[in-house]
């Protein structure tokens, strides 16, 4: 095990001492090794991920999305959530209810619904999952909408109303809350 690290650490070694250390204060070895800051290439949030202190008349495990805030809060025991900055749909396309997680998929394949796709007739008819996929590295298919919480290769639209209706969290954020919901997770939309 020691020799199958060795040589990829003396590279680095090697490298950072023949470029005066430039190279070496870019490179993060965890990119490589799994789960690096740059591994999902979604960069971090510019509203980061908390545990706050929560008054809402919600059970532990449930998911409450505050549209006008652009929050995502996932209800804790103890009158506590973990709330992350999400990206909410732009004016038109903001919508409220009660629904609930009906499928989880890891990098999903994106295929916009016709109504997108008669308003931007430029978008591709089918996308395979990848990071290059709108839908980032996670998507939580909300009941029978076309909605979905999902990740985002585009971290600065965190925080902004930019999308068809979804929400948009960073890949790190998503992969975040995927491992703690499952289906048949509620989801409360507060569209005020």
């Amino acid at each position: 095990m020691i020799r199958f690290f060795a040589a990829p650490i003396a590279a680095i070694a090697l490298l950072s001492a023949t470029t005066g250390g430039a190279l070496a204060q870019e490179f993060d070895s965890r990119d490589i090794m799994g789960f690096g800051p740059n591994f999902f290439r979604g960069g971090s949030s510019p509203i980061p991920r908390t545990t706050v202190n929560y008054t809402g008349n919600y059970a532990p495990g449930t998911i409450v999305v505050n549209t006008t805030e652009r929050r995502l809060y996932l209800v804790l025991q103890n009158g506590q959530a973990l709330r992350y900055g999400i990206g909410v749909g732009r004016d038109g396309f903001r919508w409220g209810g009660v629904h609930r997680i009906t499928a989880k998929k890891e990098w999903p394949a994106w295929t916009p619904p016709s109504q997108m796709l008669a308003r931007r007739p430029d978008l591709p008819r089918h996308m395979k999952g990848g990071i290059e996929n709108p839908l980032g590295a996670r998507a939580m298919y909300l009941g029978s909408t076309l909605y979905r919480i999902h990740g985002s290769n585009e971290p600065e639209t965190i925080g902004q109303a930019v999308s068809s209706g979804c929400f948009r969290m960073t890949n790190d954020d998503v992969t975040d809350l995927y491992s703690r919901v499952s289906v048949g997770t509620k989801v409360v939309v507060l569209n005020n």
